[in-house]
């Protein structure tokens, strides 16, 4: 990489007169260069290294790099209000960045999580195109607030959102000088305290915060929820979407697909067997060509760009396919049990027989079931489950060991009949692999909270599991195994009709819940288009 290479900071004066500053890396010589723009609330130094090449790298590639601090963040002047603030901050900045000294004029987008979000966030009041990127890769986001960055199935993502507003906090306290408050926050992260005290911190130190908001709202109501609009032109512009099997932003990710085809077009889809921070040697390489590509012009980019292609990569083998989420592989199991499957890990069956019997679990609030791995784990990604299948909280229903390997592909979803003693449960989901020695590995998890006094009568309850690509080893059997918490993932449920937003206390009920499995089904849908 050339020595030549220097950043420097700039500032862009927006049309209410606040400052937004911005690093520059930029490649050496005279130019021209086409624009690589990131915009960022956690300061423009660290400009997404968790999971990209650092900027340097681009500018070695013949990119003028830009990482900007968003509003109310890092350098930059004004109040920091989320996402809501994005639309016409994206505007400004990339008319501005276009005539940066040795642009040439041709400007992209990257970036992951919030600096995801903030390519596809751009109200331009004069809908000029130039206000538009020419290409983005925008990485797990979506643009639903409740559905694809803080709940599932009516339940908060509870560990994830207390950390994320934690650390928006920190900032904001180290922004106003706020040592003690920034020091309080970090203890409370480190020694883990912040699953039980965190939104009163989030209440004392940051009271304005985005995730707070979220955390004191109800996610079983949709109504109220911002879903942020995208100017039409974006969906007309090259596109590469980033995600992955194990961060819980997927399910945006997959909407912006079915968005993008909606309106006409076909972007570019990876989707890795990662979590939201580790990506495995990550997609440098293909970003590069792709904006090479769209932005240089270049000939020699050695892939096809010319035909759109969804790749994704297999939990198991880790190899790359080309798949449609679009498209399914369309297994239907029920499930069976003779009512000891919360006692007998192996006594529940999933398979082609109808489904019969009924199971009764009980769940005590002094151990909840732990939540581990999956999405939505501070420890994301695949884990063994041996020892929670074991607990007679859970009910594990088996299929026979495969005759051949098996390949899942697609959105799984349970359908029961469900009922509990106390106005309040929640149904935790898992799918697993269990090898021919016993071990489980889980593959995918889901949830699904109940609430109110219907909670007291039989009700048909649908769990979406998270999506997956996976192909089961022969001589192993898949698992589906279900059971009535997963702290800290999700908060515990109380079982007193209120929304559940913290550890089990000295209120919280036990909570008797009863499945009825006749007409029972667990199935593999199509990711996008399903209903």
């Amino acid at each position: 990489m050339s020595e030549a290479i220097c950043a420097v900071d700039r500032r862009l004066v927006c049309s209410d007169g606040v400052e937004l500053v911005s690093r520059l890396w930029q490649p050496p010589g005279g130019g021209p260069w086409p624009v690589l723009l990131m915009r960022q609330p956690y300061g423009r130094a660290i400009a997404s290294t968790p999971t990209y090449a650092h900027p340097r790298w681009y500018a070695d590639h013949g990119f003028l790099v830009v990482v900007q601090d968003v509003r109310g963040t890092g350098d930059s002047g004004g109040s920091f209000l989320g996402f809501a603030q994005e639309a016409r901050d994206s505007a400004e900045t990339v008319l501005w960045a276009r005539q940066l000294p040795g642009s040439s004029g041709r400007l992209g987008t990257y970036g992951f999580s919030y600096q995801g979000l903030t390519q596809l966030l751009n109200d331009d009041p004069g809908q000029r195109p130039e206000a538009l990127p020419d290409a983005l890769a925008p990485a797990m986001c979506g643009l639903d607030e409740r559905s694809h960055w803080c709940a599932s199935g009516g339940a908060h993502w509870w560990a994830l959102c207390l950390a994320w507003g934690l650390q928006l906090a920190a900032l904001q306290c180290r922004r106003r000088g706020d040592a003690n408050g920034w020091q309080r926050i970090r203890t409370s992260l480190r020694s883990q305290r912040f699953l039980d005290e965190g939104l009163e911190l989030l209440l004392q130190l940051d009271p304005t915060n985005m995730v707070l908001a979220w955390l004191l709202r109800d996610p079983a109501e949709p109504a109220g929820w911002p879903v942020h609009p995208v100017a039409p032109g974006i969906w007309s512009r090259p596109m590469l979407l980033i995600g992955g099997w194990h961060d819980p932003h997927l399910p945006g990710v997959l909407d912006l697909l079915q968005r993008a085809r909606a309106s006409g077009a076909n972007p570019w889809l990876r989707i890795g067997a990662w979590t939201h921070l580790n990506w495995q040697g990550g997609l440098d390489r293909l970003q590069l060509d792709f904006f090479r590509h769209h932005l240089q012009g270049a000939a020699d980019t050695p892939t096809p760009w010319a035909a759109p292609q969804q790749l994704l990569q297999d939990l198991g083998n880790r190899r790359w396919q080309s798949r449609d989420p679009a498209q399914s592989t369309g297994q239907r199991w029920h499930l069976r049990s003779d009512g000891l499957a919360a006692i007998d890990s192996d006594e529940g069956q999933l398979g082609a027989a109808p489904g019969s019997g009924t199971v009764v679990i009980v769940h005590d609030p002094w151990r909840p079931h732990p939540g581990r791995g999956g999405h939505l784990g501070l420890d994301a990604g695949s884990c063994e489950r041996t020892d929670l299948d074991a607990r007679s909280d859970v009910a594990c229903f088996s299929s026979e060991p495969l005759a051949a390997p098996l390949e899942l592909c697609g959105q799984p979803r349970l359908v029961l009949e469900a009922w509990a003693d106390q106005p309040g449960f929640d149904l935790w989901a898992s799918l697993a692999q269990v090898d021919p020695q016993g071990a489980v590995q889980q593959l995918s998890s889901g949830v699904i909270r109940c609430t109110g006094e219907d909670c007291l009568r039989p009700q048909p309850c649908r769990l979406d599991l998270q999506p997956l690509l996976f192909t089961a080893a022969q001589g192993a059997r898949l698992r589906l195994s279900i059971a009535l918490a997963a702290w800290p993932q999700i908060a515990v449920n109380a079982g007193d009709g209120t929304l559940p937003r913290s550890n089990a206390g000295p209120c919280h009920r036990v909570i008797t819940v009863v499945l009825q499995l006749q007409a029972a089904s667990f199935s593999i849908l199509p990711m996008i288009g399903a209903n």
